[in-house]
Protein backbone atom coordinates (compact mmCIF):
# COMPACT_ATOMS: atom_id res chain seq x y z
CA UNK A 1 0.00 0.00 0.00
CA UNK A 2 2.64 3.00 0.94
CA UNK A 3 5.24 3.15 -2.02
CA UNK A 4 8.81 3.23 -0.98
CA UNK A 5 10.04 6.74 -0.43
CA UNK A 6 12.46 6.81 -3.36
CA UNK A 7 9.96 5.77 -5.96
CA UNK A 8 7.51 8.83 -4.23
CA UNK A 9 10.06 11.52 -4.44
CA UNK A 10 10.94 10.61 -7.99
CA UNK A 11 7.19 10.21 -9.45
CA UNK A 12 6.73 13.93 -7.89
CA UNK A 13 9.70 15.49 -9.59
CA UNK A 14 9.81 18.66 -7.34
CA UNK A 15 12.36 21.03 -9.34
CA UNK A 16 14.05 22.02 -6.32
CA UNK A 17 14.44 19.16 -4.17
CA UNK A 18 15.87 20.92 -1.11
CA UNK A 19 13.50 23.76 -0.76
CA UNK A 20 9.98 22.27 0.89
CA UNK A 21 7.74 25.33 1.50
CA UNK A 22 7.90 28.42 -0.63
CA UNK A 23 5.74 31.07 -0.04
CA UNK A 24 5.48 34.37 -1.37
CA UNK A 25 3.24 37.28 -1.12
CA UNK A 26 0.60 35.43 0.85
CA UNK A 27 -2.73 36.30 2.22
CA UNK A 28 -5.25 34.96 3.69
CA UNK A 29 -8.71 36.60 3.95
CA UNK A 30 -11.83 35.49 6.01
CA UNK A 31 -14.95 37.59 6.49
CA UNK A 32 -13.12 40.69 5.75
CA UNK A 33 -10.24 40.43 8.07
CA UNK A 34 -6.90 39.04 7.63
CA UNK A 35 -5.58 36.16 8.82
CA UNK A 36 -2.39 35.93 7.25
CA UNK A 37 -1.06 39.51 5.00
CA UNK A 38 2.33 39.56 3.19
CA UNK A 39 4.18 36.77 4.28
CA UNK A 40 7.55 35.23 2.27
CA UNK A 41 8.65 31.87 3.90
CA UNK A 42 10.82 29.06 2.83
CA UNK A 43 12.34 26.09 4.45
CA UNK A 44 14.62 23.90 3.17
CA UNK A 45 15.07 20.33 3.90
CA UNK A 46 17.50 20.36 6.58
CA UNK A 47 15.83 22.90 8.53
CA UNK A 48 13.96 22.56 11.82
CA UNK A 49 11.65 25.13 12.55
CA UNK A 50 9.28 26.85 15.69
CA UNK A 51 6.80 29.33 14.84
CA UNK A 52 6.06 31.12 17.59
CA UNK A 53 3.10 33.85 18.63
CA UNK A 54 -0.10 34.37 20.64
CA UNK A 55 -4.05 33.83 20.19
CA UNK A 56 -4.66 34.89 16.72
CA UNK A 57 -1.71 35.58 15.51
CA UNK A 58 -2.20 33.31 11.93
CA UNK A 59 0.00 29.97 13.52
CA UNK A 60 -2.50 27.55 12.39
CA UNK A 61 -3.99 29.04 9.50
CA UNK A 62 -0.07 28.99 8.05
CA UNK A 63 0.07 24.89 9.07
CA UNK A 64 -3.24 24.25 7.31
CA UNK A 65 -1.23 26.16 4.42
CA UNK A 66 2.01 24.04 5.03
CA UNK A 67 -0.67 21.00 5.51
CA UNK A 68 -2.21 21.60 2.02
CA UNK A 69 -5.38 22.10 3.70
CA UNK A 70 -6.52 25.35 2.32
CA UNK A 71 -5.65 27.96 -0.48
CA UNK A 72 -4.14 31.56 -0.07
CA UNK A 73 -6.13 34.13 -0.91
CA UNK A 74 -3.14 36.44 -2.83
CA UNK A 75 0.30 35.02 -2.97
CA UNK A 76 1.55 31.51 -3.87
CA UNK A 77 2.27 28.38 -1.72
CA UNK A 78 4.79 25.79 -3.48
CA UNK A 79 5.18 22.91 -2.00
CA UNK A 80 7.25 19.58 -2.30
CA UNK A 81 7.81 22.10 -5.81
CA UNK A 82 4.28 21.63 -6.39
CA UNK A 83 1.99 24.93 -6.74
CA UNK A 84 -1.33 25.17 -4.72
CA UNK A 85 -4.08 25.26 -7.01
CA UNK A 86 -2.36 23.10 -9.69
CA UNK A 87 -1.62 20.10 -8.61
CA UNK A 88 -4.14 17.04 -6.50
CA UNK A 89 -3.63 17.84 -2.48
CA UNK A 90 -4.93 14.30 -2.35
CA UNK A 91 -1.59 13.49 -4.16
CA UNK A 92 0.43 16.04 -2.20
CA UNK A 93 -0.68 15.08 1.20
CA UNK A 94 0.26 11.50 1.96
CA UNK A 95 4.26 13.09 1.18
CA UNK A 96 3.62 15.87 4.51
CA UNK A 97 2.97 14.55 8.33
CA UNK A 98 0.37 15.94 10.38
CA UNK A 99 -0.28 15.96 13.93
CA UNK A 100 -3.01 18.93 15.24
CA UNK A 101 -6.05 19.19 17.88
CA UNK A 102 -8.18 19.51 14.73
CA UNK A 103 -7.00 15.69 13.68
CA UNK A 104 -7.04 14.89 16.98
CA UNK A 105 -10.60 15.43 17.61
CA UNK A 106 -11.79 13.62 14.50
CA UNK A 107 -10.16 10.02 16.10
CA UNK A 108 -13.13 7.81 16.71
CA UNK A 109 -13.27 7.22 20.19
CA UNK A 110 -13.51 3.34 19.33
CA UNK A 111 -10.10 3.48 17.46
CA UNK A 112 -7.55 1.27 18.51
CA UNK A 113 -4.43 3.17 18.76
CA UNK A 114 -2.27 1.17 16.27
CA UNK A 115 -5.22 1.42 13.90
CA UNK A 116 -5.04 5.14 14.47
CA UNK A 117 -1.05 5.33 13.08
CA UNK A 118 -1.55 2.69 10.19
CA UNK A 119 -4.31 4.21 9.02
CA UNK A 120 -2.47 7.57 7.96
CA UNK A 121 -1.01 5.66 4.90
CA UNK A 122 -4.75 6.02 3.47
CA UNK A 123 -4.94 9.42 4.65
CA UNK A 124 -7.93 8.74 6.57
CA UNK A 125 -9.05 9.19 10.20
CA UNK A 126 -11.14 5.58 11.30
CA UNK A 127 -10.72 2.41 10.18
CA UNK A 128 -12.75 1.04 7.53
CA UNK A 129 -12.28 -1.38 4.52
CA UNK A 130 -8.82 -0.69 3.53
CA UNK A 131 -6.51 -3.33 2.64
CA UNK A 132 -3.08 -3.04 4.57
CA UNK A 133 0.16 -5.37 3.91
CA UNK A 134 2.22 -6.78 6.34
CA UNK A 135 4.56 -4.40 6.14
CA UNK A 136 1.95 -1.20 7.20
CA UNK A 137 1.22 -3.43 10.29
CA UNK A 138 5.30 -3.49 10.90
CA UNK A 139 6.03 0.22 10.15
CA UNK A 140 2.67 0.99 12.61
CA UNK A 141 4.11 -1.22 15.15
CA UNK A 142 7.91 0.17 15.16
CA UNK A 143 7.25 4.08 15.03
CA UNK A 144 5.14 3.08 17.99
CA UNK A 145 8.17 1.29 19.60
CA UNK A 146 10.09 4.38 19.03
CA UNK A 147 7.26 6.76 20.22
CA UNK A 148 7.20 4.89 23.51
CA UNK A 149 3.19 3.37 22.97
CA UNK A 150 3.50 -0.13 21.26
CA UNK A 151 2.33 -1.44 24.43
CA UNK A 152 -0.82 0.63 23.77
CA UNK A 153 -1.59 -0.88 20.42
CA UNK A 154 -4.47 -2.52 21.56
CA UNK A 155 -6.21 -0.45 23.41
CA UNK A 156 -9.10 2.54 22.24
CA UNK A 157 -7.79 6.37 21.63
CA UNK A 158 -10.62 7.66 24.19
CA UNK A 159 -8.46 5.55 27.35
CA UNK A 160 -5.20 7.30 26.40
CA UNK A 161 -3.53 10.31 28.22
CA UNK A 162 -3.16 13.15 26.81
CA UNK A 163 0.53 12.51 26.27
CA UNK A 164 -0.16 8.76 25.12
CA UNK A 165 -2.19 10.44 22.19
CA UNK A 166 0.24 13.01 21.50
CA UNK A 167 2.74 10.41 21.24
CA UNK A 168 0.21 8.02 18.97
CA UNK A 169 -0.76 10.74 16.29
CA UNK A 170 3.08 11.90 16.26
CA UNK A 171 3.58 8.13 14.96
CA UNK A 172 0.70 8.42 12.70
CA UNK A 173 2.22 11.88 11.55
CA UNK A 174 5.62 9.59 10.27
CA UNK A 175 3.44 6.70 8.72
CA UNK A 176 3.90 8.02 5.06
CA UNK A 177 7.59 8.90 5.77
CA UNK A 178 6.94 12.41 4.76
CA UNK A 179 9.00 14.92 3.69
CA UNK A 180 7.24 17.32 5.89
CA UNK A 181 6.77 16.95 9.35
CA UNK A 182 3.65 19.88 10.68
CA UNK A 183 3.09 19.76 14.13
CA UNK A 184 0.28 22.25 15.95
CA UNK A 185 1.03 22.84 19.47
CA UNK A 186 2.21 18.77 20.21
CA UNK A 187 2.61 19.63 24.27
CA UNK A 188 -0.60 21.45 24.55
CA UNK A 189 -2.68 19.53 27.61
CA UNK A 190 0.38 18.06 28.77
CA UNK A 191 1.61 18.06 32.36
CA UNK A 192 5.44 18.94 33.32
CA UNK A 193 6.73 15.34 32.98
CA UNK A 194 4.68 14.83 30.16
CA UNK A 195 5.92 18.07 28.04
CA UNK A 196 9.54 17.03 29.16
CA UNK A 197 9.37 13.61 27.79
CA UNK A 198 8.11 14.93 24.55
CA UNK A 199 10.57 18.26 24.04
CA UNK A 200 13.10 15.27 24.50
CA UNK A 201 11.77 13.26 21.85
CA UNK A 202 11.17 15.73 19.29
CA UNK A 203 14.68 17.22 20.00
CA UNK A 204 16.07 14.03 18.77
CA UNK A 205 13.59 14.17 15.83
CA UNK A 206 14.87 17.69 15.05
CA UNK A 207 18.51 16.22 15.33
CA UNK A 208 18.32 13.05 12.43
CA UNK A 209 19.99 13.96 9.75
CA UNK A 210 17.37 11.85 8.04
CA UNK A 211 14.62 13.04 9.47
CA UNK A 212 11.78 15.27 7.55
CA UNK A 213 12.04 19.09 7.52
CA UNK A 214 10.03 20.00 10.33
CA UNK A 215 7.08 23.05 11.51
CA UNK A 216 6.16 22.84 15.08
CA UNK A 217 3.79 25.75 16.14
CA UNK A 218 3.46 26.65 19.83
CA UNK A 219 2.65 29.40 22.12
CA UNK A 220 5.19 28.73 24.57
CA UNK A 221 9.29 29.27 24.50
CA UNK A 222 9.81 26.13 27.31
CA UNK A 223 8.21 24.19 24.70
CA UNK A 224 10.78 24.75 21.65
CA UNK A 225 13.33 21.87 20.83
CA UNK A 226 16.97 22.59 21.43
CA UNK A 227 17.75 20.94 17.73
CA UNK A 228 15.32 23.59 16.64
CA UNK A 229 17.45 25.42 13.78
CA UNK A 230 15.19 28.26 12.73
CA UNK A 231 12.03 30.56 13.73
CA UNK A 232 9.34 32.44 13.28
CA UNK A 233 7.49 34.85 15.39
CA UNK A 234 4.08 36.18 14.47
CA UNK A 235 1.73 38.58 15.55
CA UNK A 236 -2.09 39.47 13.53
CA UNK A 237 -1.09 37.73 10.64
CA UNK A 238 2.26 39.12 10.12
CA UNK A 239 5.78 38.22 10.49
CA UNK A 240 7.76 39.94 13.33
CA UNK A 241 10.75 38.08 12.36
CA UNK A 242 12.17 34.74 11.05
CA UNK A 243 15.25 33.55 10.22
CA UNK A 244 18.33 31.21 12.73
CA UNK A 245 17.00 30.68 15.92
CA UNK A 246 19.86 32.43 17.74
CA UNK A 247 19.37 35.67 15.69
CA UNK A 248 15.17 35.23 16.16
CA UNK A 249 15.21 34.47 19.41
CA UNK A 250 15.60 37.99 21.69
CA UNK A 251 13.75 39.64 24.47
CA UNK A 252 13.30 42.19 22.11
CA UNK A 253 11.63 40.19 19.49
CA UNK A 254 9.50 38.33 21.67
CA UNK A 255 8.16 41.99 23.26
CA UNK A 256 7.04 42.86 20.55
CA UNK A 257 5.32 39.45 19.72
CA UNK A 258 3.85 38.90 22.40
CA UNK A 259 3.09 43.33 23.18
CA UNK A 260 4.60 43.19 26.47
CA UNK A 261 8.06 43.51 28.13
CA UNK A 262 9.31 39.79 28.49
CA UNK A 263 12.97 39.01 29.26
CA UNK A 264 14.01 36.24 27.02
CA UNK A 265 16.89 33.59 28.66
CA UNK A 266 18.27 30.15 27.67
CA UNK A 267 20.19 27.42 29.34
CA UNK A 268 21.53 24.58 27.07
CA UNK A 269 19.34 25.65 24.45
CA UNK A 270 16.18 25.52 26.55
CA UNK A 271 14.27 29.25 26.70
CA UNK A 272 11.95 30.68 29.60
CA UNK A 273 10.40 33.92 29.27
CA UNK A 274 9.23 36.32 31.97
CA UNK A 275 7.93 39.87 32.81
CA UNK A 276 10.32 42.48 33.44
Amino acid sequence: MTQPDAERRTAAGPADPDTVIRMEGVGVRRSGSDLLADLDWTVELDERWVVLGPNGAGKTTLLRLAAAEMHPTTGTVELLGERLGRVDVFDLRPRIGLASANLAGRVPADEAAHDVVRSAGYGVVGTWREHYDPEDDRRASGLMEMMGVLDLADRRYATLSTGERQRVLLARALMTDPEILLLDEPAAGLDLGAREDLVELLSELAADPDGPATVMVTHHVEEIPPNCSHAMLMRDGRVVAQGLLDDVMTSENLSATFDQPLELSSRRRRFTAVRR
